[in-house]
């Protein structure tokens, strides 16, 4: 049986924060039942129709889940409002991501909803949290990159740039993911409910520690390099002698050393004074990586490789999409499995916690409002 097994999970959510948190609880085992608006549902569900018509951002956040359609302005006596009442009697866990002020106003407050359901765990996501000048304020993920600083530490001298991937949301998700399960964990030792909040500036805030730490007290700011590091060298790309890219991460200088010795085959380097430690590798970075890209120069991208992993120092090729789906790490490992949809069966990674002799769960990606009549029968609703 999986972990959460017997644990309902009731979410008022969109687009990616909220949807990720959930989708995580859902791969455990709980019931996640995803309000959404009648007709368009989440809005995430038009990103694009990349995925056989469906959109790839719902396609990643929503299996494992139930998607009911309410119109939460239907307060009439059985209306939709009272079967969101009636979900929530039920429910161990409220998640939501509405816009600012979006859930007080429909009397979903943390406050009244733990009043009146002193079990119940709660869960507001937001985008700058629920005091000071931005409360109010809308968020999306690349406007929290800029705010928390991300784009000023990311892309080339020349331009800043984003990641690319929703790291904010990624961020508030993962939090809030935790902070269910830490507070499903203190309900079992109190027997009481418990309620608190994830911004995603905050959440991503947190990940900006090494940047932050630099910059206040080295007193200049990481720089931007595109794909190598700001505070360790060498770590970044290195053209081989066919023209391929070789991705070198040189933690220690044990590993420096080595480097120097078993796979540049020029042990003196390691002692010379621009290299003899990391912060001064770092202020030379642009000749070591000319004396780097000289040395590799006569070997194919392959040989490099082998001679990396001979001499125990850490590096990658870059891949693209299209080569991470055929990756031979995650084809031995079995990491692929099929989860169904409304436009059929779709290729999908297994989640990424592994328990040996527990098959994972991989129920499919509803289809909006699917689930509305089974849930309002099971809840004693007209159909």
């Amino acid at each position: 049986m999986l972990p959460l097994a017997g644990i309902t999970v009731v979410a008022l959510e969109q687009a990616v924060a909220a949807p990720f948190a959930t989708r995580q609880l859902g791969d455990l085992g709980a019931r996640v039942i995803k309000i959404e608006r009648p007709g368009a549902g989440d809005f995430a569900r038009s990103y694009d129709e990349t995925v056989h018509g469906l959109s790839s951002h719902f396609v990643w956040l929503n299996r494992n889940k139930e998607s009911v359609a309410l119109d939460l302005k239907d307060d009439r006596d059985g209306g939709d409002r009272a079967v969101l009442g009636a979900l929530l009697e039920r429910a161990d866990v409220f998640v939501q991501n509405l816009a600012p002020g979006a859930a007080d106003r429909l009397g979903l407050a943390a406050e009244a909803l733990r009043a009146r359901h002193p079990r119940l765990i709660v869960c507001n996501i937001s985008g700058y949290g629920t005091s000071g000048p931005y409360r109010s304020k809308k968020a999306y993920d690349l406007l929290v990159q800029c705010e928390a600083g991300v784009v000023s530490v990311t892309g080339s001298e020349e331009e800043p740039a984003k990641a690319g991937i929703p790291v904010a949301d990624i961020a508030a998700g993962m939090y809030a993911y935790s902070g269910v399960l830490s507070a499903l964990y203190e309900r079992e030792r109190t027997g009481q409910g418990s309620s608190f909040d994830v911004a995603m500036l905050d959440a991503l805030g947190e990940w900006m520690g090494f940047p932050y730490f630099y910059a206040t007290y080295g007193g200049t700011p990481p720089r931007r390099n595109g794909a190598r590091h700001a505070a360790i060298s060498p770590y970044g790309p290195y053209t081989a002698g066919d023209g391929a890219v070789v991705f070198i991460g040189v933690q220690n200088e044990r590993e420096w050393a080595a480097l120097c010795e078993r796979v540049l085959r020029r042990p003196g380097l390691a002692a010379d004074p621009r290299f003899a430690r990391n912060s001064l590798r770092v202020r030379h970075d642009a000749e070591l990586s000319e004396l780097i890209e000289a040395a590799l120069a006569d070997l194919p991208a392959a040989d490099v490789v082998a001679s990396l992993d001979e001499a125990g120092i850490a590096n990658a090729r870059m891949r693209t999409m299209a080569e991470f789906a055929e990756h031979p790490q995650l084809a031995a490992r079995g990491r692929w499995a099929e989860v169904g949809s409304p436009a059929g069966p779709l290729r999908t990674l297994l989640p990424p916690v592994e328990v040996p002799g527990r098959e994972p769960r991989l129920d499919p990606v509803p289809a909006a409002g699917e689930h509305t009549a089974a849930v309002r029968a099971e809840l004693g609703f007209d159909t």
